[in-house]
């Protein structure tokens, strides 16, 4: 009989960050229906605190901002979830910590808010289920496939036994690629600084000189939270310049920052204006009967050829419905014609014309090559004309982001989280999607942005464009771009600014090291394979382990990676409520078996 050494049911959780929790939270809301009065002993295996896990643990600088606001935070179901579990509604971030719903806080109020939920799901638990904390790492998974599991823990020499595993890792630490070994060895050779990709509030930035250049590969959120510690961190402040404009007054401890990528530029600015009037009907060109019909292809899916079309006709129609119906002076048609046109068009060409005829100014028309690659093609003379350029487009960017008369990028932004609720189904997509969703949609806040320009003028910040290169010849690294192609920079540190990408061979975490080693399907991309259904792992013939479950970055089931916005059908929610109900209905059988 698989029961634990106490006699009742086991459930083992790894990973009790805001997903672990999630999972726990639908545990004790479906509970009542599904598991009853019976007993259970749930385990909770992390080595950080739990609710918020290592990326939201308190002990951090208090520099470091959440990149969502207040309001769009919350750990708690509504009815726009499509689930069959019960809703356990409760406060967002900002109603619970009665801030600002608009601002943006720091990272340890949100480890506060997380802990909270943490507490209250564990009291809403029945009676007969008790939590036990282990703050080790988990090593390893074992056992048959119709018996329990065991479960080892760093630093214990007995495993929990465990009728389920859930799996909920988080963001993982990864080993480096070619690429990283080598330059890695190329610093060690010649006594420069090499950080490969990590979280950057984890990162030792004591070897990075102050007044010495430091080229930064990578100009998304990592960038952010490296260019704060960098500036601020070292002391440094801002003041206003006289005209509402931060100007940074430097601490003479800061090194000098130059940082590209392969777009070269930040990632957009939050939006930054409420959402007045009607929203845009979505879906209505990639809901579920498109997913349905792209899972039926019997030659499978690919991204470009067969799903990228529909996302940009939606993302599309999102755009033009906000742009007809709130600022319909600046177009020239009817709504419900360019509606009726815009669904029957065959293809890109098609909808261009369209817009052309119905849309009069381009600044109103969707590019979205424009919007991921806008240096594509662009060569300067100089980096001089570089700087002034990019922070040209920096404040054309605040500007429009924080305008409503452009609302039609905000229905954009509500289209993509629609897109990405469909797109989880499908599975391993591949990494263009995720960046270019990442680009439009999980930018910093606008004051970030605004300290980035500040951090231009004042010359700790250089930008290097797009397309950077980095080559470790002469005893140094230097950066070259296609956006300066004439020119380069060197120096004696380098920075990846990027989160790693623990795939399945490449990551440290040795739990998910040994299950790919046991048989666990990967995808291409290197992600555990789940049952879309319930989130049970599979194996290499696509069997369903039955008592081991995977949520999170770490599986092709993954999220957006940001919290549930209220009222947005949050598609984790769903997951976790999939898993959750599984997980008892096979449980509360397990306890029936043994009773009779």
């Amino acid at each position: 009989m698989s029961v634990s050494a106490t006699g009742r049911p086991s459930l083992v959780i790894v990973g009790a960050g805001p997903r672990g929790t999630g999972v726990l939270e639908r545990i004790a809301a479906n509970a009542p229906e599904l598991y009853g009065d019976t007993e259970l002993d749930v385990h909770l295996v992390d080595p950080y605190p739990p609710g918020g896990g290592r990326i939201w643990r308190q002990t951090q600088s208090p520099l470091l901002w959440m990149n969502s606001e207040a309001q769009d935070v919350t750990m708690f179901t509504d009815e726009t979830v499509d689930m069959a579990g019960p809703v356990r509604p409760g406060p967002t971030l900002h109603e619970w910590a009665a801030v600002d719903g608009r601002s943006f806080n720091d990272r340890r109020l949100l480890g506060s808010y997380l802990t909270w939920v943490y507490e209250r799901t564990v009291a809403a638990l029945p009676p007969g289920v008790r939590v036990h904390r282990h703050a080790r790492r988990a090593l390893r998974v074992d056992g048959p496939r119709q018996g329990r599991q065991r479960v080892w823990l760093e630093g214990r020499p007995r495993p929990l036994l465990a009728d389920l595993v859930v799996l909920t890792l988080g963001h993982l630490d990864a080993e480096p690629d070619d690429e990283q070994r080598q330059l890695a060895a190329y610093a060690r050779e010649h006594g420069l600084v090499h950080l490969p990709p990590d979280f950057t509030a984890d990162s030792d930035l004591t070897a990075l000189a102050p007044g010495e250049p430091v080229l930064v590969r990578g100009f998304g959120l990592a960038f952010v939270d490296l260019m704060v510690l960098l500036t601020e961190g070292r002391g440094g402040r801002y003041a206003d310049d006289g005209r509402g404009e931060p100007a940074y007054v430097p601490s003479g401890r800061e090194p000098v920052l130059y940082v590209g990528s392969r777009r070269g530029v930040p990632y957009h600015s939050k939006i930054g204006y409420d959402w007045e009037g009607e929203r845009p009907p979505l879906p209505r060109f990639l809901g579920p009967q498109e997913v349905d019909a792209l899972l039926a292809r019997p030659d499978g899916v690919d991204f470009r050829r067969d799903v990228w079309p529909l996302v940009e006709k939606e993302l599309g129609f999102a755009h033009y419905h906000r742009l007809f119906t709130a600022h319909p002076e600046r177009t020239g048609m009817a709504w419900a014609d360019f509606e009726a046109r815009y669904a029957a068009a065959g293809g890109a060409a098609e909808v261009a014309a369209l817009v052309a005829a119905a849309v009069p100014d381009p600044a109103d028309r969707l590019d979205t090559a424009a919007l991921d690659r806008p240096l594509d093609g662009v060569a300067y003379r100089s980096y001089a004309e570089l700087q002034e350029e990019l922070r040209a487009y920096i404040r054309d960017d605040l500007t429009r982001r924080h305008n409503p008369l452009r609302s039609q990028d905000q229905a954009v932004f509500l289209a993509l989280l629609s897109v990405y609720g469909q797109l989880v189904r499908l599975g391993d997509i591949g990494p263009w999607w995720h960046g270019f969703f990442s680009h439009l949609a999980s930018g910093p806040p606008g004051p970030r942005l605004r300290q980035m320009l500040a951090l231009s003028r004042a010359g700790v910040l250089r930008f290097l464009g797009a397309g950077m290169t980095v080559e470790a010849a002469g005893g140094v690294f230097r950066a070259r771009s296609a956006s300066v192609p004439r020119s380069s920079v060197a120096a004696r540190a380098l920075v990846e600014a990027r989160l790693p990408h623990p795939t399945a061979e490449r990551t440290r975490d040795a739990l998910l090291r040994g299950l790919y080693a046991d048989g666990a399907a990967v995808t291409a991309e290197g992600l555990l394979a789940v049952d879309p259904a319930d989130g049970r792992v599979l194996d290499r013939s696509g069997l369903p382990h039955p008592r081991r479950f995977a949520l999170g970055p770490h599986t092709d089931a993954r999220g957006s990676g940001a919290f549930t916005r209220p009222r947005t059908g949050g598609p984790a929610f769903r997951q976790n409520d999939a898993t959750a109900r599984a997980a008892l209905a096979f449980l509360g059988a397990l306890s029936c078996r043994k009773a009779a």
